[in-house]
């Protein structure tokens, strides 16, 4: 088999295969038998006609075809890892000649990773946040902590900003009540502009009984952004008492017995969480840093799988929080053209990424090992909430492997780079990527916010919480019913330290 490939962009290739015919025999055999299988000639059983009458009722031409379709993908398998090219996408066929026992030959079109060298990343320098976290966050977390465990006391005034007011809700456009516009028992915090335009304003001023009426467009239902005349009326106000921050607080919301050592506790989960920002940000900042010294062509076809990828996983996630396309841009103050764009944009930034880690990996002969693959599959599962085994066998059915390989060779690809990058905090000290790294006992280095932390120590409240209400309603129940209840409870700690 010879084959020639032609440059018709740096990102595009034209394969031209020539096929000595004797190679399409195995091909041809298959064709025949295959055949044989389908046709009826009388006197011959299904799969035992002769090449000579299925050439004469069937036709040598529809052989041949069926040879050509047979043979194509591994003959263009072979011409791609011949030329050492990397294939990106679906090539477009042609076959050029079909001589009969002579001669076959096809092209390809196909695009193609461009080929470029990555430019020396040897003590290229980063700049990263400082991983400080003062008393004023750590007051900011607790006092997030203490939201969790306020209590609401009824109050006999009227509603301001901030208190939690009980109402009802009634709208009627043109007269006509709509129903699905109007409930009762509404919790609602005044000021916070979470409800109907206007609320806020209806409300604050009103006591327990009075009501209020106000014109404003409806936010959902089957009118919604409709005009309506919408009545309030509250039911009830009431206060948010917040516990003190004392020892009391402290073994209420944790297991610890001091409020200083829970702020301890929340200074060090902090802290990681810093940590761990730093070493996602080196990461960051030293991929587009190595990209600012390089200029990679990108195939439009890639960039435009990209785009299409972002956006649908874009509407997905505006579908599953229930806002609108409109809604979005108007709250982040951008136009369809300015958001488009920025879509645009970050596609060529992630494709011209990939490429330049998928070429390090290829300079760095880096490979990746069983284990490697494992271990990323087991962290995928276990963020996915679903088994390992069940991943992996997804996975394998649905020939996702190939992409995890690329993935885990990507990772591996820029960890190579912060390896040999120099990280600097802001106040100009440097900072050791892999000592950092070892000192997080192992931990992963994924993008966890700052809010991951509170949030952390928020759940273990409650679950204390949850476990203090459960011991309570035991005590209240008679013996049967407390062991059942502790059962429960095990059940429950269980879950949730799995």
């Amino acid at each position: 088999m010879k084959t020639d490939v032609e440059e018709l962009t740096p990102t595009r290739v034209k394969l031209t295969v020539e096929v000595p015919f004797d190679e399409l025999k195995p091909n041809l055999d298959k064709a025949y038998k295959e055949i044989s299988q389908q046709v009826r000639i009388k006197g011959f059983r299904p799969g035992r006609v002769p090449a000579p009458l299925i050439d004469k009722y069937v036709g040598r031409g529809a052989v041949l075809q069926e040879a050509v379709n047979d043979a194509l993908p591994e003959l263009y398998g072979r011409a791609v890892e011949e030329s050492e090219i990397f294939v990106l996408g679906q090539p477009d066929v042609e076959v050029t000649e079909l001589d009969d026992g002579q001669q076959f030959a096809f092209t390809a079109e196909v695009d193609i990773r461009p080929k470029f060298e990555v430019p020396d990343y040897d003590g290229l320098e980063v700049v990263v946040d400082t991983a400080e976290v003062d008393d004023e966050k750590i007051a900011e977390t607790i006092d997030n902590l203490r939201e969790r465990f306020a209590s609401l006391t009824t109050v006999d005034r009227a509603a301001q900003e901030g208190d939690f007011a009980t109402i009802d809700l009634a709208a009627s456009i043109d007269g006509e009540a709509v129903a699905d516009a109007s409930t009762t028992g509404y919790s609602y915090e005044v000021g916070s502009g979470s409800s109907v335009e206007g609320l806020d304003a209806a409300v604050t001023g009103l006591s327990a009984g009075e009501s209020a009426t106000f014109t404003a467009p409806l936010p959902g239902g089957e009118r919604a952004g409709e005009d309506a005349e919408i009545t309030v009326t509250v039911q009830s106000v009431k206060v948010k008492d917040l516990p003190e921050a004392d020892d009391e607080f402290a073994q209420l919301a944790s297991e610890f017995d001091t409020i200083e050592q829970l702020r301890e506790d929340v200074r060090t989960r902090l802290g990681r969480q810093v940590k761990l920002q730093q070493l996602s940000d080196a990461r960051d900042k030293a991929l587009e840093a190595l990209l600012e010294k390089v200029e990679i062509p990108l195939p439009d076809k890639v960039v435009e799988d990209e785009i299409n990828r972002r956006n649908q996983q874009f509407e997905q996630q505006l579908a599953m929080s229930g806002t609108t396309r409109a809604d979005y841009l108007a709250e982040e103050e951008k136009s369809e053209e300015e958001f488009t764009a920025d879509v645009e944009k970050a596609a060529r930034l992630a494709v011209k990424g990939g490429f330049l880690l998928d070429q390090l990996a290829v300079q760095e002969e880096l490979g990746v090992e069983n284990e490697e693959l494992s271990e990323y599959v087991v962290t995928q599962a276990m963020q996915m909430g679903v088994a390992p085994q069940q991943l992996a066998e997804y996975l394998t059915e649905n020939n996702q492997l190939p992409a995890i390989v690329a993935e885990v060779l990507r990772n591996k690809a820029l960890n190579l780079i912060v390896e040999h990058v120099v990280i600097k905090d802001e106040a100009g000290t440097t900072i050791d990527a892999a000592a950092l790294q070892r000192e997080l006992n192992g931990e992963t280095v994924e993008v966890e916010s700052e809010a991951d932390a509170e949030a952390e120590v928020a759940d273990e409240a409650q679950a204390i919480a949850d476990a203090d209400a459960d011991a309570e309603a035991a005590d209240e129940a008679d013996a049967k019913a407390a062991e059942e209840a502790n059962a429960e409870a095990a059940k429950k700690a269980d879950a949730e330290d799995a």
